[in-house]
């Protein structure tokens, strides 16, 4: 008995409290993956990282006893110097010598990553004056950029996302749900397509130093704004530099925004599905889910309404109808009928009833 009613409290209990439950549920859920990651990528990259560093270390000890009129500090010198000029973006390889990082396209490039917070890194400001302005820039830019983003990916929403939907619901006859899944499925391969396999082909073509999946790593680290840095196009060693850097830098600045917008649609479509707004109000706080149904009953009753003065205004011209009707007949001394709204039909004068 006590032990029937503990289960039925702990019961009502977690269904009080489920949102908040699975909320945390998705906090823990969440660390554990961040836990896993980095428990996977310790065991992947740390025998990597150990080997290039043997190899390197190797290399520094071969050079100074090739090379003794070397000191060991000046070569310690030469090489933290050059490291951090290539951290501000500026190459002390002999085939970057004509190379500059801050012309107006190069500058346009830089201010597309940074708007849009991918942040390469490979270029960065070098003065002063344009570490300040870069804070104020992106301090305005930033929410204006992201202002901008959310105008065109809801414009674009209604075009890609929500008509071909509603035509397609109302010509197969499938249900809203199903239809906004196979959409979003079919949405996101033909995205895939055109901006990660074939841009990634592409790259992999003009880009000498990078294989297949690199140029399909950096297509999406790009999209995705997480803009490790570690590969940039046309920032690479190889001994051809390209005939049009300029050319090149803006074709990817225009690839890249555009990427951007259309990969922020797929992601609104995914987010706008009905399974996925069952899955959200899960974790939603009990006020949010109320002010939900809230928004839905305001929503409803207003269709409702439509509906309501559609009937009444049908019904209020059959009434006119059906009157203009009856006059006519006892004009004419027959036998009235009046057919109401409902469609049954009532005698006015019976065959006893004399008029005039």
């Amino acid at each position: 008995m006590v032990l029937g009613c503990s289960s039925d409290c702990c019961a009502r209990l977690a269904y009080r409290h489920q949102s908040s439950l699975s909320f945390w549920l998705l906090v823990a859920g969440y660390v554990l993956y961040l836990v896993i990651g980095a428990g996977i990528f310790s065991a992947i990259e740390l025998p990597y990282e150990s080997q290039l560093l043997r190899e390197v270390r190797a290399a520094r000890r071969d050079f100074l006893s090739n090379n003794t009129c070397v000191s060991d500090a000046r070569l310690e010198e030469l090489l933290a110097r050059a490291l951090d000029a290539n951290s501000f973006g500026v190459s002390v390889l002999g085939n970057h010598n004509n190379s500059h990082g801050w012309d107006f396209v190069s500058s346009l490039f830089f201010t597309s990553t940074v708007l849009t917070t991918t942040g390469y890194g490979h270029t960065v400001p070098l003065s002063d004056e344009g570490k300040a302005f870069c804070i104020f820039y992106s301090l305005l830019g930033v929410p204006i950029t992201l202002f901008f983003l959310s105008v065109v990916v809801q414009r674009l929403m209604v075009v890609v996302s929500r008509r071909p939907v509603s035509y397609f619901h109302r010509r197969w006859a499938i249900s809203r749900s199903k239809m906004a899944a196979i959409h979003a499925t079919c949405l996101t391969l033909i995205m895939a397509l055109l901006f990660l396999i074939i841009p990634a082909w592409i790259f992999f073509t003009l880009e000498k130093d990078w294989n297949y999946l690199e140029s399909l790593y950096f297509c999406f680290i790009s999209l995705t704004t997480i803009g490790l840095g570690d590969y940039v196009p046309g920032e690479s060693h190889d001994n051809e530099p390209n005939p049009h850097p300029n050319l090149y830098k803006l074709g990817v600045t225009i690839y890249l925004l555009l990427g951007l917008v259309f990969i922020l649609v797929v992601l609104e479509t995914c987010f706008e599905l009905p399974q996925m707004r069952s899955i959200r109000q899960r974790f939603y706080q009990e006020d949010a889910q109320d002010l939900d149904s809230e928004t839905a009953n305001i929503i409803e009753p207003e269709d409702t309404s439509d509906e309501v003065n559609s009937t009444s205004t049908t019904n209020q011209q059959s009434a006119i109808r059906s009157v203009s009707e009856l006059a006519a007949s006892l004009r004419q001394g027959g036998i009235a009928t009046y057919t109401p709204a409902t469609g049954s039909t009532v005698p006015i004068n019976p065959p006893y009833m004399k008029v005039g």
